[in-house]
């Protein structure tokens, strides 16, 4: 669908650090085409202010406390469909990268980026067209040539705690939706990472999406 170029792009920015923030909101006043619209430091947050700004284009940091930024996007994007994600992150971790893209980003950038090219991006994402970092590319395509499915034996239980991480909540939340303790969902979650070979929650949700482990 062709989008409005009379009115500016309205955005979003999601990101846990306020400095980040800050500077990407210098970034876009410089631009008159864009429009920041709200910021949010949590991807509990981004949810809830996407669905009530409906902003045409969401700055996304990947890697937040609590929900990380692909169940984030995952969720914006099925509540806002019109909205386009643009993963804004350090990491070019080719799981990151998949876990982004899969969870319905549009593109993937790294927060090194140029002023001028994330501008490009976010028009780009405007009008529907992606913008894959050079870095991204290039994780993607080392992780295509040697990807092999890891054997790994999570318990019955540890799988369901794995399931709702996907789906992004939190381990007071598993531990409700389990009716268990707190403790006990923190015990799961450090085996489940252990099993995993991965240092971060937002590591083993992008694992249990590239392997498809959560199904």
């Amino acid at each position: 669908m062709k989008k409005n170029s009379s009115h500016p792009i309205r955005v979003v920015i999601v990101d846990d650090h306020l400095m980040v923030r800050r500077g990407l909101a210098t970034f876009l006043k410089v631009f008159k085409d864009f429009k920041l619209v709200g910021e949010a430091d949590t991807g509990e947050s981004a949810i809830k202010l996407c669905e009530k700004l409906q902003p045409d284009v969401v700055l996304m940091d990947m890697v937040m406390q609590s929900m990380d930024g692909a169940a984030a996007t995952r969720l914006i994007r099925k509540q806002c469909p019109s909205t386009q994600i643009i993963a804004l992150t350090s990491f070019k971790d080719d799981i990151l990268v998949k876990s982004a893209l899969q969870s319905g980003a549009i593109s993937y950038l790294l927060k090194g980026v140029s002023a001028n090219e994330l501008a490009q991006a976010i028009r780009a994402a405007h009008v529907g067209r992606p913008t894959i970092s050079a870095e991204a590319t290039e994780a993607l395509i080392q992780a295509a040539s040697q990807d092999v499915v890891p054997v790994i034996d999570l318990t019955e239980r540890e799988h369901e705690v794995l399931i709702l991480m996907v789906e992004g909540l939190t381990n007071t939340q598993i531990a409700a939706r389990l009716t268990v303790s707190p403790a006990t969902i923190k015990s799961h979650f450090s085996s489940i990472l252990a099993k995993l070979g991965v240092a971060s929650r937002t590591e083993a949700v992008a694992l249990a999406l590239r392997h498809k482990l959560a199904s």
